[in-house]
Formats: C-alpha cells, sequence, structure tokens
C-alpha cells in the first residue's frame, strides 16, 4: 500500500512538473481546452490542466524577415522580368495567426507574387526599374490590410532584385554606354569651348598690354626726343651767347688797344683771304694797298662809333 502511494504521489508531481510552463520573452502560447480556443499565455509562469489542456502553438512575436524566390512579372509594354522580394512582418494576435489561415506564410508569399503582378502590370519597364519605393509603399500598404485578418502587421516590403531579360540587359547597358560617351562628349566640348574662351582673352589681355606698352615706350621716346632738343636748342643758344660775348670783348679790347694802321691793313687781308676761301665765286679787290689802308680807316672808325 505505502509503495502505490509513493507511486501515485511521483505521478501527480511528475505530471504537475510537466503541465508547468514558462513562456519566454517575445514568445506567446496559444492554449486550447478540450479542443477550442481557450487562452493566449503571455510571457511568465503558467500550468496547463493536464488531458483537458495543451498548447496548440508557440507564436514568435518578434519581427520575421521572409525572403520570396523571383517571381515572373509582366511589365505594361510586354516585358518579362524576374522580381524576388523581402516581406518584413511581425505577429500582432497570436489567436488570429493561429486561426485565421492556414500556412500563413505560403499566404503571405501568394498574395505578395498576385500583388507585384498586378502593380507590374500597371508600369512600364523603365518605370518599373526607377520606382522601386512607390512600388514598394503599395505592395506593404496592400499586404498590411490584407494581413490584419491573420494578425500579422506587415512592416516593410522591398524588391530585392529585378532582372529584365538577357537582351533587355544588353540593350540597357548599350544605352547607358552610349549615354556615358555623349556626357563624355558634351564635357569635352564645353572643356574646349572654356578653354578657347580663356585663350581668347588671354590674348586680348596681351594684345591691350601690348599696345599700352607701346603707347608709353612711344611717350617717353617723344618726351626724349623733346627734351633732347630743348637741350640742343639751349645749348646753341649758349653758345651763341658765348660767341657774341667772346666777339664783343674782342672788340672791347681791340678798341682799349688802339690798333695801328698797320694791324687794320692786316685784318683787312685776313678777311679778304677768308672770303676768298674756295667759297665765293667772284673776289674784287682793290688796285692799290692806299685803298685797303683807306677801308681799314673807316673800319676803325665804325668800330670807334660801335663803342
Amino acid at each position: 500500500m505505502i509503495f502505490v502511494l509513493i507511486g501515485l504521489a511521483l505521478f501527480v508531481i511528475i505530471i504537475l512538473a510537466l503541465n508547468i510552463k514558462i513562456v519566454p520573452q517575445s514568445k506567446a502560447y496559444v492554449v486550447e481546452r478540450l479542443g477550442t480556443y481557450s487562452a493566449t499565455w503571455q510571457t511568465g509562469l503558467h500550468v496547463k490542466i493536464p488531458f483537458i489542456e495543451k498548447i496548440a502553438r508557440q507564436v514568435s512575436l518578434k519581427e520575421q524577415i521572409v525572403d520570396f524566390p523571383p517571381q515572373p512579372v509582366i511589365t505594361k509594354d510586354n516585358v518579362t522580368m524576374q522580381i524576388d522580394t523581402v516581406v518584413f512582418f511581425q505577429i500582432t494576435d497570436p489567436k488570429l495567426y493561429t486561426y485565421g489561415v492556414e500556412r500563413p506564410l505560403s499566404a503571405i508569399e501568394n498574395l505578395t507574387a498576385t500583388t507585384l503582378r498586378n502593380i507590374i502590370g500597371e508600369m512600364e519597364l523603365d518605370n518599373t526599374l526607377t520606382s522601386r519605393d512607390i512600388i514598394n509603399a503599395k505592395i506593404r500598404g496592400i499586404l498590411d490590410e490584407a494581413t490584419d485578418p491573420w494578425g500579422i502587421k506587415v512592416n516593410r516590403v522591398e524588391l530585392k532584385n529585378i532582372l529584365p531579360p538577357r537582351e533587355i540587359q544588353d540593350a540597357m547597358e548599350k544605352q547607358m554606354k552610349a549615354e556615358r560617351q555623349r556626357r563624355e562628349a558634351i564635357l569635352t566640348a564645353e572643356g574646349e569651348k572654356a578653354s578657347k574662351i580663356l585663350v581668347a582673352e588671354g590674348n586680348k589681355e596681351s594684345l591691350i598690354l601690348a599696345a599700352e606698352a607701346e603707347k608709353q615706350s612711344a611717350i617717353l621716346a617723344a618726351e626724349a626726343i623733346k627734351e633732347a632738343k630743348i637741350r640742343e636748342a639751349e645749348g646753341e643758344a649758349e653758345a651763341i651767347l658765348k660767341v657774341e660775348e667772346a666777339r664783343a670783348k674782342a672788340i672791347e679790347l681791340i678798341n682799349q688797344a688802339a690798333p695801328g694802321q698797320g694791324y687794320l691793313t692786316i685784318k683787312s687781308l685776313e678777311a679778304f683771304a677768308a672770303a676768298a676761301d674756295g667759297k665765293a665765286t667772284k673776289l674784287i679787290i682793290p688796285s692799290d694797298l692806299q685803298g685797303l689802308a683807306g677801308l681799314a680807316a673807316s673800319a676803325k672808325e665804325v668800330l670807334s662809333d660801335n663803342k
């Protein structure tokens, strides 16, 4: 009897130990009682009624990421592409997630594929390649609304890859290459234009500076010639003045010396000799020296009157 009681006690302890559940952080347990929903256990210690209650599903409340394989889609201009998507979602209601839909991840994948086909089908290829943000926002809005009855909140949807057909990719690469070459040609032409403008401006500036330098040089040369002529004229005037002063001084000295008749006669002869120094074509000489002496006497009187 004692062994039976001990065995029964051990059985009760084991049953209780097996039905004591600790729900960890960011987890939720959906509990059923006799096959129907009973409660949702949050983080903490819980005791399950043996043989009556069971844990139907353990649900993670963390944000989850699902990478769906590429899906074939057709654009408005009949181009078939492969697009794979990444969906970020979080379970907000464990009960709805458990009983709302069968295989929730498969449902999200199919809903994402059909939504993506509908959106891409209204867009052309070029818009599809340049409107990722718009497509992501549209898909997220539609999925978030559609998954509310399943207790799921879609936080973000991203198009991971957009792969057009190979021939389209080749054509796009050629187009991009041609566009880069066009931009390069434009930049080269603009550079050459700017260079020519700078060279022309430099030549213009150089010509202006050269003209100004030539003008300044001509002014300085004219001023130098003017200064030289002024100094030459001043020199000639001073020389004439000196000569006249010397003559006046000589006349004064001669008058002071009271030259005799012989001296005057000799000077008269010297004057005739100077006049006959190969420059005169005709020379009239008095027939007698007495006339010369008379001429010298007249000169003496003239000199005396001048004094």
